[in-house]
């Protein structure tokens, strides 16, 4: 489904590295000297549980990582700290595997012309600015991009969108501040479809979970672009604040619920010490994590990819 998004490995691992950097030096550089200066006791597996759980991994994930280290060092695999630390990295490879993220970067078949994406998310989770990193880096592929303005509840939100638009370079379909976000996804919709897009990015009002009468909004804008589309929308996106650790996961539970969200965009990760927050959404919600925030700038993104990030964690810090 992404195939036609422009992947360049060396830079994905390099922003990677970048993303996870501060929980890199606070947290899980800890357990890079752990397992190499001390002897595999249970004084070392209660650090290590402790260390993971500062770090947002959530219980669940931390004991069964753990069971699985035991498991592996009383089968006598661990025979020095360095085979311990490829332990626990296959361990943690392991917990984001099924992530099942890696099929939609294939192109199969025909791609839909749109490809619809609707993006969902609370008030300041970095949801509008996540959706201009995006454009700009479908656009960066030569892909033909539209944003619509469905968020009509926030003020200036439209403007804020248009303004992003404006400095990626792609067209942004808008009504006026209050409007049905219904009529702006048709508008949207047929604007791109009109105009040839290959992708149109669709914003949407940064409700509060609690509110039923704005996710029912949502399920509308949902049910608007399938009409139009019985495929569409091809994704839903939840962007979530990294920053928010695990209290972000309730809204996830919520939006998962009401408009059947297809992957996660991971946004601020840059700006957290407790990276291990992606594996406590892995555990929590079974949703693949597409793509993390590293920074301000639009071309701060990564596709998420298990492997380099287990990796950026367990680097040896300088």
């Amino acid at each position: 489904m992404f195939g036609l998004f422009k992947r360049n490995r060396a830079e994905n691992k390099k922003q990677t590295d970048e993303g996870v950097k501060r929980t890199r030096e606070r947290w899980f550089g800890r357990i890079l000297g752990l397992l190499r200066s001390s002897r595999l006791d249970d004084a070392v597996w209660d650090e290590l549980e402790e260390i993971l759980m500062s770090s947002d991994v959530g219980v669940e994930t931390s004991q069964r990582i753990l069971q699985d280290l035991k498991a592996q060092a009383k089968n006598g695999r661990f025979e020095d700290p360095e085979q311990a630390l490829e332990g626990l990295k296959r361990s943690l490879v392991q917990a984001l595997d099924s992530n099942g993220a890696g099929d939609i970067w294939e192109d199969a078949g025909e791609l839909p012309k749109p490809m619809v994406i609707l993006m969902v998310g609370v008030n300041g989770v970095g949801k509008t600015t996540s959706i201009a990193k995006l454009a700009h880096h479908f656009k960066q592929a030569g892909q033909k991009v539209v944003l619509g303005a469905a968020d009509t509840f926030r003020a200036a939100a439209e403007e804020q969108l248009e303004i992003l638009g404006q400095r990626v370079g792609v067209d942004v379909i808008s009504h006026q501040a209050g409007s049905d976000p219904g009529a702006v996804a048709y508008d949207a919709y047929q604007a791109a479809k009109s105009r040839g897009a290959d992708v149109l990015i669709v914003d949407t009002a940064g409700r509060l979970h609690t509110k039923s009468n704005l996710m029912e909004e949502l399920k509308k804008v949902h049910r608007v672009l399938n009409r139009l589309d019985q495929a569409a929308p091809h994704q839903v996106i939840l962007t979530l604040d990294a920053t928010t650790g695990l209290n972000g996961l309730a809204q996830a539970r919520a939006f998962k619920e009401a408009v059947g969200c297809t992957g996660i965009f991971l946004a601020k990760l840059d700006g957290t010490a407790r990276g291990g927050i992606v594996l406590a959404i892995k555990e929590e919600l079974q949703l693949p994590i597409l793509f993390i925030g590293t920074g301000e700038s639009l071309a701060d993104l990564a596709p998420f990819d298990s492997k380099d990030f287990v990796d950026s964690l367990l680097a040896p810090v300088a």
